[in-house]
């Protein structure tokens, strides 16, 4: 079975590829290519380091590079955000002189020496600049987009706020320096039609941070990189480790490309506390918090790429995996583009430790297998745009998506429901008498019996023979509806089966140990075309006059 999934996403991610037109741009608050109509290409990204103190993309002591190439394909990304430092464009005795081999014998690494000669012996020579353009060169050879993103100044871990590389005037920020290793990377690679963004810095932050120069610095950066490389999508980040936006909801960003424009955010579980009040009451303050920092610019027609989300990939770490939850409602409730902390099992060196085990890395410790299949597959439902310009469908439906499993709510039957891939999600309709019908088969509707037991989909006759449902909890996302007995109850999936039934609504308040996530349920704007099954029942003259009836929104 996991060998068929990732069969399927790669042929998935070679269809919809091989048609993307670059350069890329933007209409309004989504990124389109540059065919005819304009469709758009959701970037769904992992990040690969070749920031640290190496200066060299991670890996490429464990695996060939056209191996892990292919790995980022096999899993469905179809871009890469490939981090690199500063001083790799702006000292030439590092960049442009200095060897792989050299800069792995200057810090000791000899056991990933012997790697590279095993595994990718023609990249040991190469001055440390041209291993950079190797990486981009493989990746563009599998079809993968680049988005180039200034990490760092000084090769290192990133970051706190007295690391001298945190704002405009820090040690290692000199903004000069900065825009004139902008510029020499946007014309290095503009005529690589793969690179279709540059991400100006990452995670500006530290007791100099101020909104002025932000906006100073930040514009002459945007205008540097476009002046010498007008194709490419200039991605702009904000103050506190890419968390702020919000003085733009007064100010706009003003420079002379809008529809190359784009906003950047990072959103972490760590950053947060999952597990120290209700788990419903923290998701939505997170999220009500990402709308007031950043989300707004949606509204404003920017897109928000969230260059930097991850958890850890071991399974067992409960605040990140309350947070992903949280995260996956809110990334197909707005249909965003992303990129994953990150594709590196493990570092040459991190923290003066050598081989250091990443566990938020997708790919194991070896570079040669994947982490965890599970939380892959989960991610696999926002890999694919639920919206947006050019897709198949033009009508906007409602989906209901279960954020906690990645999957969406099903037909497993004439009359029952289950959840399963969202390519072959059912549509469906809130009147305003809030039933819940299909909305191909506007006959059938939800209808809830008792507790434990599935919830039935039945003949639409009139009100009286459906359930009514609302959405309770500060998440807004459990279903509710009152039985005849009085009974509220919540839509819920039995984890035997994975059929969809109703059971008490849980953790509506307080218990900070209570956990709804298998609850959580978010109806999701899509016109994603889907595998079109033949309809169970076909909708008779009698109930054409439940075809107009007004809708209402959840």
């Amino acid at each position: 079975m996991e060998r068929f999934f990732f069969i399927s996403v790669f042929l998935l991610f070679f269809i919809i590829n091989i048609t993307f037109a670059f350069p890329l741009s933007t209409d309004s608050r989504w990124i389109v290519d540059d065919g005819n109509k304009g469709r758009r290409v959701k970037l769904t990204c992992v990040n690969w380091p070749s920031h640290l103190e190496t200066a060299v993309a991670e890996g490429l002591s464990k695996q060939p590079l056209d191996s892990i190439s292919e790995k980022i394909v096999s899993m469905g990304f179809n871009c890469v955000r490939l981090t690199w430092p500063l001083y790799l464009a702006t000292d030439e005795s590092f960049s442009g002189i200095m060897t792989v081999k050299q800069s792995l014998r200057k810090l000791g690494l000899l056991e990933a020496l012997s790697g590279f000669q095993a595994n990718n012996p023609y990249i040991l020579d190469l001055p440390l600049i041209k291993a950079f353009q190797e990486v981009v060169s493989s990746l563009g050879k599998h079809r993968l987009m680049v988005i180039l993103d200034n990490h760092i100044s000084q090769p290192g871990w990133c970051c706190n706020d007295n690391d001298g590389n945190g704002f405009f005037g820090d040690k290692h920020l000199n903004p000069q320096l900065w825009i004139r290793g902008l510029k020499k990377m946007a014309t290095m690679f503009a005529n690589v039609s793969n690179v279709v963004g540059m991400s100006l810095r990452n995670e500006l932050r530290g007791p100099k941070q101020n909104i002025k120069d932000w906006y100073k610095y930040m514009r002459e950066g945007a205008e540097a990189v476009h002046s010498v490389n007008p194709n490419i999508l200039v991605i702009v980040s904000g103050l506190n480790y890419e968390t702020d936006l919000s003085f733009l909801r007064d100010k706009p960003f003003e420079v002379s490309f809008r529809r190359k424009l784009v906003f950047e955010i990072h959103w972490y579980g760590f950053w947060s506390s999952w597990e120290g009040d209700n788990l419903n009451k923290i998701c939505g303050r997170e999220t009500e918090n990402i709308m007031k920092m950043s989300g707004f610019l949606l509204e404003k027609g920017f897109p928000l790429f969230v260059s930097e989300f991850g958890i850890d990939q071991r399974g067992n770490n409960v605040n990140d995996n309350r947070f992903l939850s949280c995260f996956m409602a809110l990334a197909a409730d707005l249909d965003l583009d992303w990129a994953l902390w990150t594709l590196a099992g493990s570092y040459y060196v991190r923290e003066k430790t050598i081989g250091y085990d990443e566990t938020y890395g997708v790919l194991d410790w070896s570079w040669s297998s994947i982490r965890n299949s599970t939380i892959l597959q989960m991610i696999s439902a926002i890999q694919s745009p639920f919206r947006g310009p050019g897709l198949m469908e033009t009508h906007p439906k409602k989906i209901i998506f279960h954020p906690s499993s990645g999957l969406c709510i099903v037909r497993k039957s004439l009359f029952q429901l289950k959840l399963g891939s969202c390519d072959r999600s059912e549509s469906f309709r809130l009147s305003s008498q809030r039933v819940l019908s299909l909305a191909d088969e506007k006959i059938l509707c939800l209808k809830a019996y008792e507790k434990g037991k599935s919830v039935k989909l039945r003949l639409y006759f009139s009100e009286y023979y459906c359930s009514q449902w609302k959405l309770l909890s500060e998440s807004k996302m459990q279903l509710s509806s009152i039985t005849k007995k009085g009974e509220s109850l919540c839509l819920d999936v039995d984890s035997d089966s994975n059929n969809i039934v109703t059971t008490s609504c849980k953790c509506l308040q307080g218990d900070a140990s209570c956990d709804p996530k298998s609850q959580w349920f978010k109806v999701v704007t899509s016109t994603r075309s889907r595998f079109k099954a033949k309809p169970f029942l076909n909708v008779s003259p009698y109930y054409k006059k439940f075809l107009q009836e007004p809708l209402s929104v959840l």
